[in-house]
């Protein structure tokens, strides 16, 4: 696993795929919180706070990382390398976990710049260091569990096309269900007796909880299952074309 987690590092670095993604990543995060043509910049907020880099962030990483993850197995497929990759001495399931694990990583390195954002906060605000920084630590990790969500969706997505396009719009969708989907379900009146479930079960749920800084084992639970099953369907599926 530890030199599939190393081989995909080295093409995200040694081309131009993860200093591209990285940089749009902070370009429009930069764009949205720091610039007077978004109207949810933090310079006009009333108070210094993050809520604004938590609020949008999900909706970037959307886009963001099924675009890390679309050539995960469909650049496998086309290159014909996926017979190679999959007889090495080592398991499927560990194959794409090495690959997660290679996605994963490059979304927490584009995480870590923006803790820039926070130390800027801290002294622009009208009392210096007035910022709930227990709370920002927790935001982070619900962040990080959220682009775990995403990032084994996009691992799945891409093991079942050998189109990196197709593999693409798949994460999206799939993503976007899980993000907003239930939640949608929820509003509708025959499954009003279901509701509070329903939300339980989407992403948005967990992760306003713990972007609020709250840190609760049921959220964190939910996030590593989630992430588990989209791993294991992934296997499946590799298990399957093999």
């Amino acid at each position: 696993m530890t030199a599939i987690y190393k081989k995909e590092l080295s093409i995200f670095f040694t081309t131009i795929i993860g200093p591209l993604i990285i940089g749009l990543f902070l370009l429009i995060n930069g764009l949205l919180l720091w610039s007077e043509i978004s109207q949810i910049n933090i310079l006009d907020n009333a108070y210094a706070s993050m809520d604004a880099f938590f609020t949008i962030s999900p909706l970037i990483f959307l886009l963001f990382i099924p675009a890390v993850s679309m050539r995960s197995f469909s650049d496998e497929y086309n290159l014909g390398t996926i017979e190679a990759v999959i007889t090495k001495p080592i398991t499927t399931l560990q194959i794409v976990c090495g690959k997660f694990f290679a996605i994963l990583t490059l979304v927490i390195i584009s995480i870590l710049p923006t803790l820039l954002y926070v130390f800027t906060i801290y002294l622009l605000g009208e009392t210096v260091g007035n910022l709930d920084l227990a709370g920002i630590f927790g935001s982070y990790i619900g962040l990080i569990c959220l682009s775990s969500i995403f990032a084994s969706i996009g691992v799945f997505a891409s093991s079942l096309s050998n189109n990196q396009i197709i593999a693409f719009i798949l994460g999206i969708i799939i993503s976007a269900i899980f993000y907003f989907g239930f939640e949608l379900l929820s509003k509708i009146p025959i499954l009003q007796p279901i509701n509070f479930l329903l939300q339980e079960m989407g992403i948005s749920y967990h992760y306003n909880i713990m972007s609020k800084g709250l840190l609760k084992l049921s959220d964190i639970v939910y996030f590593i299952s989630v992430s588990l099953i989209f791993i294991k369907l992934s296997e499946l599926v590799i298990v399957n074309k093999k």
